[in-house]
């Protein structure tokens, strides 16, 4: 799968992933998708969780790798 962009998020701890993955995210023109690689455990129930949340579409989860496609509208 491609990507517009791609962040290595080591073992960051959800709290400060999920901010850190709205720069990121909102950074990318809509439809645009980010490869992210989250080592920390949390992160197979967090980032599908902050998908949902945020509208943007998780296209790809397999721990650590998620793609992530910004929705279309902010």
């Amino acid at each position: 799968m491609e990507a517009n962009s791609e962040w290595d998020a080591g073992e960051m701890g959800c709290g400060e992933l999920v901010l850190f993955l709205r720069q990121k995210v909102l950074a990318l023109p809509p439809g645009g998708v980010l490869k992210l690689v989250a080592a920390d455990p949390g992160a197979k129930e967090d980032i599908p969780a902050w998908c949902r949340v945020s509208g943007h579409r998780l296209l790809l989860s397999e721990p650590p790798i998620f793609f992530i496609e910004r929705k279309e509208n902010n």
